[in-house]
């Protein structure tokens, strides 16, 4: 605008200017106009300025159309250039970030393999154990013998324990699909019997269906039922019935000092490693199960909430 008022002032061509530009000439003879005037309106700015001629003010106008046009590519610029930007630095990023993280991935990398490899290799000593102590209870004289079934219940809790980690490696991996959940509660209820024969055990389970993971539902049984056995009272019972879409494993145990703390992994009670519960809940996270407990000082009573099921 003020190039403009020198071309008008000086004589100049003013037809480079095009259709942007106006002028008029304002005669204020008892009025002073700061210098630094400029006003905005809705579809022009204009501003005023002094005249030696007998005119007293030169006021300008300059259309805003190419303004906000202008404008708009500047911003268009701006955010192009903002979000080139923040790509690069989200590369940037990402690129340091994988070179600063990836000893750590090697290292979990290797335990994990390392888990596995030992996992997998205990498995042949362990059957080992199992087939001598079946060999040694053949034998009149030891089958009866405090030591053999001391032993017996050791190699029992090893493998309950060896099972629980197999699974848990493989708890990202597990397939759900439609089971039937009481094929699983009479298998894991039927060893059961063999190894606490002086316990009762009640079963009112015979066609329930869910979708669950076979290897999944059968370790949660298993974690369950066997810590109601290990905790039972002498000639107790242990019970398993359904109930609509739940699944009922009660006892008659001596019951849980702190049961809001049984499914945590730091926590262990008498006798126990702490790792079965955290493992049946981890389970039945992954498959979308709700697993609770009630206890008294006459047992306690845990509870498998299913979803999706189907009779």
């Amino acid at each position: 605008m003020i190039e403009y008022a020198r071309h008008i002032k000086m004589g100049g061509d003013m037809q480079e200017y095009g259709d942007d530009f106006r002028h008029t000439f304002v005669q204020m003879p008892n009025k002073h106009i700061d210098i630094s005037n400029f006003t905005i309106g809705e579809k022009e700015f204009s501003k005023y300025l002094p005249m030696r001629s007998n005119f007293n003010y030169l006021q300008i106008f300059k259309t805003k159309k190419h303004f906000e046009s202008d404008l708009w590519e500047l911003k268009k610029r701006v955010i192009s250039s903002q979000l080139l930007l923040l790509f690069i630095f989200g590369f940037l990023s990402y690129f340091l970030a994988r070179n600063t993280l990836r000893p750590m991935r090697e290292s979990i990398s290797k335990l994990d393999k390392f888990a596995k490899d030992l996992i997998h290799d205990l498995n042949t000593p362990l059957t080992s154990i199992k087939l001598n102590i079946k060999l040694l209870e053949r034998i009149e004289g030891v089958k009866n013998h405090k030591s053999l079934s001391r032993l017996s219940k050791s190699v029992y809790d090893i493998s309950e324990l060896h099972d629980n980690l197999t699974l848990l490696l493989e708890e990202e991996t597990f397939q759900i699909e439609m089971i039937n959940i009481c094929e699983i509660v009479d298998d894991v209820m039927q060893t059961h019997k063999q190894i606490y024969p002086d316990l009762n055990f009640l079963q009112e389970c015979e066609d329930f269906k869910a979708k669950a993971n076979k290897n999944a539902i059968r370790q949660i049984l298993q974690n369950i039922i066997s810590n109601a056995c290990k905790y039972n009272v002498s000639n107790g019972f242990v019970k398993v019935y359904v109930k609509e879409d739940t699944l009922y494993i009660e006892d008659s145990g001596k019951g849980i000092k702190e049961p809001n703390k049984i499914f945590n992994r730091s926590y262990s009670g008498e006798h126990s490693s702490g790792i079965g519960l955290d493992i049946v809940k981890r389970l039945a996270l992954a498959m979308n199960l709700y697993v609770d407990v009630t206890t008294s000082q006459k047992g306690s009573c845990f509870s498998i909430k299913f979803t999706k099921k189907v009779r």
